[in-house]
């Protein structure tokens, strides 16, 4: 039996995208699952290929500390603990700077950074009660990389990175590792979306990246695999970029 086997997961952002191709990594893995999103419907779609006991779904609106609350305690009432918290629950609403309402820049810092803070709160009290765990957040390059019509995106994800930091080195005496990752453009359902909207274009996009393509869910998943692993077992308050070189690409 492999280390992961019986380890339990919570997911937020588990309807779709990265949440949802982290959930079919980690039962691969033999963990346990609690899914979670704000769109609760379509949980049922993520976990149809799983078997009977190996995963439980909840709606979760991270923003709100009380759900939080509940998404950590459900992990307990159905599995008896919570070994990691894996949170890919976020928001795309590119706008121009001097027009974007204070209400559209007050919820992507609420969802992307706030609700990012709540959740860990929540999991985190739970993982220090049992032994530690570890926590990832999905972040992104714009945590280093400034974009156009991004300035609260960009903003909330550099304060994710600083998350990290901080809650990488106050809880590690809990033995609660905390790590981020920072992928490039991922092809999820929301950039497909900003692609047909013509909020990105494509082409400009796998151009500038050297690998020449977008990341897939699984490049991402992939890394979240890893963090929670065993072999990662002396990595925390770091953000790993899955980013093709994007980051790395200073030529022009």
């Amino acid at each position: 039996m492999s280390k992961q086997e019986n380890r339990v997961a919570l997911i937020t952002g588990a309807a779709g995208g990265v949440g949802a191709a982290a959930a079919r990594e980690l039962v691969n893995s033999g963990w346990r699952l609690v899914l979670t999103d704000l769109h609760s419907e379509h949980l049922a779609e993520v976990a149809q290929d799983f078997e009977d006991g190996v995963a439980v779904s909840m709606r979760l609106d991270i923003t709100d500390p009380s759900s939080c609350d509940a998404a950590a305690a459900c992990a307990l009432e159905n599995f008896g603990r919570l070994d990691a918290l894996v949170n890919s629950a976020g928001i795309s609403q590119p706008a121009n700077s001097f027009t974007q309402p204070a209400a559209d820049w007050a919820k992507m810092i609420e969802v992307q950074l706030s609700g990012a803070y709540f959740i860990a709160q929540s999991c985190g009290r739970v993982m220090a009660e049992n032994n530690g765990g570890s926590i990832v957040f999905i972040g992104s390059t714009n945590a280093e990389a400034a974009f156009p019509r991004r300035a609260a995106y960009c903003s909330a994800k550099a304060g994710v990175a600083m998350l990290t930091k901080v809650l990488a080195i106050e809880w590690a005496e809990q033995n609660i590792r905390v790590n981020s990752i920072g992928p490039a453009y991922v092809e999820t359902p929301m950039t497909l979306r900003n692609i047909d909207s013509g909020n990105i274009s494509r082409e400009a996009v796998e151009k500038r990246i050297p690998l020449g393509r977008l990341a897939k869910p699984e490049d991402v998943s992939n890394a979240v695999s890893f963090l929670l692993s065993e072999r990662s077992s002396f990595i925390t308050g770091q953000t790993l970029y899955v980013d093709g070189g994007w980051l790395a690409y200073g030529y022009f």
